[in-house]
């Protein structure tokens, strides 16, 4: 006899909501995470009022109406748009690319200016390498100036890019930037999702609605008493990494991570925005994010007279370091699926989340794809 239907393994949004799930289906569960604090990279530490992201920016979007109803069903959501900026030597480039950063790079004024200023910088650079209009971009850099021209690729996204990965844009492969947003409106959502917005009181009110009534033990790891844990339930939800659940008999996937340098200052409002990206490679950061215009807006930024930001920046990872990004390249993808191959034999085990699946998620996705499971 187990002492629980379902051990889950992480309180991140996957296990959170799983465990939510599993609970309105009168299943009884229990969470464990080895941090000491449940929600994952999604947790948040107020101070002063404002709820710092500890493990960097998120922004909830989504065009799935039942998942927006879902969240908002357990914490309300506000009106955040998420329009970052990008510094480039301290010139400022509104972010994504939209008639707005044409103007301020170019002078454009219309969208036709703008698409003729991009076609001839592309028609260059496939002259320049010799590329047919219908061959493939062989890379990050060729897909870039096929999609926004050179003078944006060399300003704003070449540096930030080769920051984030530690690579070349030569190096990285084209599939990385397919889904960069370009827009010929004067347009700074970033996201074209139809609702997008913050928890009003952070994402800690969404992470404990969710484990309301739920067991959850924090400063707990799984494998430091794995044979015990495995026992004492029916099945496993696991959201850590897939190679350390199987003892890294392939080898180790690889990642890339962050770390962030936090500062509180004696002002009320330091940057205008929530996130500032700084393009420039000479910068050893990628991103500042000043927390507080996540959810205070207008006069309410003023009242609050301290703001904190955070400067993020970009490194390899180690057994030392949080693993935030999978490097979905040839060699891990293909040292992936044999591991999945493996857990597609599991019977007791569910494997879920960023890292049990080596892939990258946004939040909305993770919580869709929960609620389109079958919980028995």
């Amino acid at each position: 006899m187990y002492k629980f239907d379902y051990l889950i393994v992480g309180s991140g949004l996957f296990g959170a909501t799983f465990a939510y799930k599993a609970k309105q289906a009168n299943k009884k569960c229990l969470v464990i995470d080895k941090r000491d604090h449940i929600g994952g990279n999604i947790y948040c530490e107020n101070r002063h009022g404002i709820n710092v992201h500890k493990y960097g920016a998120h922004i909830f979007h989504t065009s799935n109406k039942k998942v927006w109803d879902f969240v908002n069903g357990i914490v309300e959501f506000n009106r955040y748009t998420n329009s970052p900026i990008a510094n480039y030597k301290g010139q400022l480039f509104n972010l994504p690319f939209n008639m707005n950063t044409f103007y301020q790079m170019w002078g454009v004024t219309t969208p036709a200016e703008a698409i003729d200023k991009i076609n001839t910088q592309r028609k260059e650079m496939l002259d320049k390498i010799s590329l047919s209009e219908t061959k493939e971009p062989a890379n990050l850099e060729e897909q870039a100036i096929s999609l926004i021209g050179v003078d944006l690729y060399e300003k704003l996204i070449k540096g930030y890019t080769e920051k984030q990965w530690g690579r070349k844009c030569t190096e990285l492969p084209s599939f990385i930037i397919k889904r960069l947003p370009v827009r010929f409106v004067y347009d700074n959502n970033y996201f074209s999702d139809k609702y997008q917005g913050i928890p009003i009181g952070g994402y800690n009110k969404l992470i404990e609605g969710l484990l309301k009534d739920v067991e959850v033990i924090t400063n707990t790891d799984f494998f430091e008493n794995r044979e015990y844990w495995e026992q004492i339930a029916e099945k496993i939800v696991f959201t850590g990494k897939i190679d350390e659940f199987y003892n890294y008999q392939f080898g180790k996937l690889e990642y890339r991570t962050v770390y962030f340098e936090e500062e509180e200052l004696d002002c009320s409002n330091y940057q205008g925005n929530a996130v500032v990206n700084y393009t420039d490679k000479d910068i050893p950061y990628t991103r500042v994010i000043e927390h507080k215009h996540f959810e205070m807006f207008g006069e309410d930024v003023d009242r609050c007279k301290k703001t904190i930001i955070s400067k993020e920046y970009s490194i390899e990872w180690n057994e030392n370091l949080e693993p935030y990004y999978p490097i979905n390249d040839f060699k891990n993808n293909e040292l992936h699926q044999k591991y999945k191959s493996l857990s597609d034999k599991e019977s007791r085990v569910i494997f879920g989340g960023r890292l049990a699946e080596y892939k990258y998620y946004d939040m909305a996705p993770i919580i869709e794809k929960v609620l389109n499971m079958d919980i028995d």
